[in-house]
């Protein structure tokens, strides 16, 4: 008799470890996932970001170029060709602004990265240089400004 409790005891106590090894690598499991979702995730923020900043950064570039030319000869090919060059960089800065809005469900990261490219965009309407340069530093600024509150999202 003793050696069939034994073998129940043996048997089990080889159910219960199996069991118990069993729910520790799942719970193991899960946060391996968890972990390597979130930091996935991060990267994705992280080149969304920056891209996004890189892309404001050039569109205003070319809003500074579309705007010189306009001041030189506003019918002639330069301001025509950097017009042109300005209306695709804003296709490219707003296909950004959407990547942005994609990767984040914080509302003040999208209000950021919308009013950059607001302020990037308005700078073709500025007549004078008086206007123009505040407009620059404004949309220079919102830029700035963009990456200081979707930078704590990345780390």
């Amino acid at each position: 008799m003793e050696a069939l409790w034994a073998s129940v005891v043996a048997v089990g106590g080889t159910l219960m470890g199996a069991v118990i090894t069993h729910v520790f690598q799942r719970s193991a499991s899960q946060r391996g996932e968890l972990f390597a979702r979130s930091e996935a995730l991060r990267q994705e923020r992280m080149t969304t970001y920056s891209s996004f900043a890189a892309v404001l950064e050039d569109y205003r570039h070319g809003q500074a170029g579309r705007w010189y030319s306009g001041q030189e000869d506003p019918d002639g090919a330069a301001y025509l060709a950097a017009r042109d060059e300005a209306h695709r960089l804003r296709t490219v800065a707003r296909q950004a602004l959407y990547r942005v809005k994609l990767v984040t469900d914080d509302r003040e990261v999208i209000l950021a990265a919308e009013r950059a490219y607001q302020c990037t965009r308005d700078i073709s309407t500025a007549q004078e240089r008086t206007e123009r340069d505040p407009l620059d530093a404004r949309a220079r600024r919102a830029i700035e400004g963009f990456v200081a509150r979707a930078a704590p999202l990345t780390r």
